[in-house]
């Protein structure tokens, strides 16, 4: 297994120290991961300490260890994302939506603003967005594909009509979506993104990797081995890793 989606200083309540790196890499060793990647937002770029991770995986020879980031999309702001990108060799960059117009919509506290919207419009504006992000140019991987579910809140139409557009630009793109086990903890109770979306995937032969969106060490690999099951379920044998913006594959087992 691998787990290409953790975060080292979570939201900002830890350091990026020695001691956090190797709580991370000591976790990921002992339950058997053949790949990890550290993918913190970019908004908590300045509390990274980048150089450091490459320095200490060299101490843990048996783990693939990746560099990434996960990078907030929002339409305009192309080039200061660029700007982010150049400043570090990533081997990958997610590039996820947590925002539409401002609205941060995945905050607890915004539960409600979620049932008091159309769903159907709330859907096809969120996926309009991942369109977007895909067609980009900047993203490796796609970030929780349905987020916008976090709170249980589903809608009227298909939601493979709603985000056909989106899947047909990840995959003209030679993107890779994630199956995101962090959706299970949420008030929605299921992975990121569902099933019937990830069964759309492997139809269109949209590769996929594998994250736990760990925010503490005691998370990498959460529940990676029923996703792994599930993948193979529907057909998939392979995931993707990153190493200097090329695809590594890694046999799901």
């Amino acid at each position: 297994m691998i787990d290409m989606h953790v975060h080292l200083t979570g939201h900002q309540d830890r350091p990026a120290n020695e001691e956090n790196i190797r709580d991370y890499l000591e976790r990921a060793s002992s339950i058997g991961l053949k790949a990890i990647g550290f993918a913190d937002h970019d908004y908590y770029l300045q509390d990274l300490n980048l150089p450091l991770i490459r320095e200490i995986s060299q101490d843990y020879p048996q783990l693939d260890v990746a560099i990434g980031l996960e990078v907030d999309y929002r339409p305009g702001e192309e080039e200061k994302i660029r700007e982010i990108l150049a400043t570090f060799p990533f081997d990958y960059v997610i590039g996820s939506v947590h925002e539409l117009d401002g609205w941060l919509f995945d905050y607890p506290e915004e539960e409600p603003r979620h049932r008091e919207k159309d769903p159907d419009e709330m859907y096809r504006e969120y996926f309009r967005r991942i369109e977007m992000a895909a067609s980009s140019g900047l993203f490796n991987i796609i970030g929780h594909l349905d987020l916008i579910k976090i709170f249980g809140v589903r809608p009227k139409t298909d939601v493979l009509e709603l985000a056909d557009q989106a899947l047909q630009v990840i995959r003209e793109n030679g993107l890779v979506i994630e199956l995101n086990t962090a959706g299970r903890f949420k008030p929605v109770g299921e992975y990121y993104p569902e099933e019937k979306i990830l069964q759309e995937a492997w139809r269109r032969k949209i590769p996929v990797t594998l994250g736990s969106d760990a925010h503490q060490g005691i998370q990498v690999g959460r529940d990676l081995e029923l996703g792994c099951k599930i993948l193979k379920s529907i057909g998939y044998k392979e995931c993707i890793g990153f190493s200097q913006g090329q695809k590594k594959i890694y046999p799901l087992d």
